[in-house]
Order: structure tokens, then C-alpha cells, then sequence
């Protein structure tokens, strides 16, 4: 695919005639159109600058303010540019959603007794992204990316992606954690309830909250899922009962 991550290893669906492999590739090309703008950003940039000075009694310096204004206009519009292209980074396929939420949750949990497992599954039945497991009780967490102009929204309980009905993947997620909690009562004797989560990597969340709630599933931003988890913290686990939901969890589960 156009510029591919050298560290990610090539998948069919982000090739050939792909929505990710032809949205990069109009991106790419449209690259004279926006930095064509982006002067031209940058010269309104310049006369606001210039008009401030002299505003100000600057005659001096006005130039210098123009060419000032100038250069944060153009390097603030490129910035946003590449904010936009950076974002959809794992729905192209050129970042893995998994380890970029792994790190961010062993960041702000573990300093709070939290203990995070990467990449687990039943044998022969379920798989999820991540396990997380402390005081304020037990969650799974996926991760999935849609395209970036598609809206996730909850509309009468339903989960919605666009247009489509999202009830499959609630589901599906929904039965995981259900599955899993079921395993970790039965071995560790400790009653389990086990939230489950989808940090959403790309995609249209609502901008009040960025949260998505809906069929049982809880989605949103990668970032915000360790703030959800602590804000959840009202000690349904003591330091025991995590111990060993984490140990028999590390036992039981198979490692991907």
C-alpha cells in the first residue's frame, strides 16, 4: 500500500482496490490542492499580521509580525493535516490498535492496582484484545477502527455504525465477556461480572463525551478507556481477589 509501515506485517483488506488503500491514495495525490491552500492560508496569515503590527504602532516590526502570523498560520493548517492523516493510522493498517491501547492502559492503571493482560482467549472459543483486572472490577477491552467519515451513535438503545446496525458486534462482545466471566468464577470461586469495552480507533464519536453506550457495549477513544475503568474504582475487588483473578486468568487463558 501506498507509504505501508514497514512494521506491520501486509493484509489483503488494506490492498488493492481497499476503501483504506484508496483513501491514502487520494490523500497522497490531493497533497498540491491543500498545500496550495495552506499558502494561501499563510498569506491571509501575513496581512492580518502586518495590519497588527501597524494596529499597534509597530511600523517597525510589522514585517516581522506578518511573516510571524504567516508562519503559525502554515505551520498550525499542516499540523491539522497531518492530524487527520495520523489518525486513521490503524484503520490503514499502518499501526496496530492492540499494542497502541496496551500501552496506554499499563500506563494509567497499573499505579492503581490494575493488572493488564494482552492478547488472551479460551481455547477453541473466544479471543479479546485485552483483560484488565483491579479494584474496580473486571473488564475486556477490543480494539476496531472504521472508516473516518462513519458516525457511531446510540439511537433508541440501538447501536448504530452509519447507516448499519451494529448488533453483531455487540454480540459478539458482549457474549466474550460473558464467557470469560463465567470461566473466572468457575475457577477462582470469586463472583465475576465483566464489562466490555471497544476503544474505537477511528471512526465519529460524539464530541459530547466521545462515549458511546449502547446493547451492553460501551465505545470510545483508546485514551479515555483507562479514565471509564478508574472511574468505575469503588472496590469491587480487594488486592487478593485480584491476585488471583490475574493469576488464574495468566493460567487458564491462552496467550496469542
Amino acid at each position: 500500500m501506498p507509504g505501508g509501515s514497514i512494521y506491520v506485517q501486509p493484509n489483503e483488506k488494506y490492498t488493492g482496490s481497499s476503501p483504506q488503500w484508496w483513501y491514502e491514495k487520494f490523500w497522497r495525490e490531493d497533497a498540491p490542492n491543500r498545500r496550495k491552500y495552506r499558502y494561501a492560508k499563510a498569506g491571509v496569515g501575513f496581512v492580518v499580521g502586518v495590519a497588527l503590527g501597524l494596529r499597534f504602532d509597530l511600523s517597525g516590526a510589522s514585517a516581522l509580525t506578518g511573516l510571524l502570523a504567516a508562519g503559525l498560520v502554515y505551520g498550525g493548517d499542516w499540523l491539522l493535516d497531518w492530524y487527520s492523516f495520523y489518525r486513521t493510522a490503524v484503520w490503514r493498517g499502518a499501526r496496530r490498535g492492540e499494542m497502541i491501547t496496551g500501552r496506554l492502559l499499563r500506563r494509567a492503571l497499573r499505579r492503581h492496582g490494575y493488572q493488564v493482560l494482552d492478547g488472551r482467549a479460551i481455547r477453541d472459543q473466544a479471543s479479546i484484545d485485552h483483560l484488565v483486572i483491579g479494584p474496580g472490577g473486571v473488564w475486556i477491552i477490543d480494539n476496531e477502527s472504521w472508516a473516518p467519515d462513519i458516525e457511531i451513535a446510540s439511537y433508541v438503545g440501538r447501536l448504530f455504525f452509519g447507516e448499519k446496525y451494529g448488533s453483531k458486534t455487540a454480540k459478539a462482545l458482549v457474549d466474550k465477556a460473558e464467557t470469560f466471566a463465567e470461566l473466572l468464577t468457575r475457577e477462582t470461586g470469586v463472583p465475576v461480572t465483566i464489562t466490555p469495552v471497544i476503544a474505537v480507533h477511528c471512526g465519529v464519536l460524539p464530541k459530547d463525551g466521545g462515549v458511546v453506550v449502547a446493547e451492553g457495549l460501551t465505545l470510545l477513544k483508546p485514551r479515555t478507556a483507562a479514565r471509564l475503568i478508574r472511574s468505575s474504582d469503588r472496590g469491587a475487588l480487594n488486592d487478593s481477589q485480584i491476585e488471583l483473578l490475574t493469576r488464574t486468568a495468566a493460567r487458564e487463558l491462552q496467550r496469542l
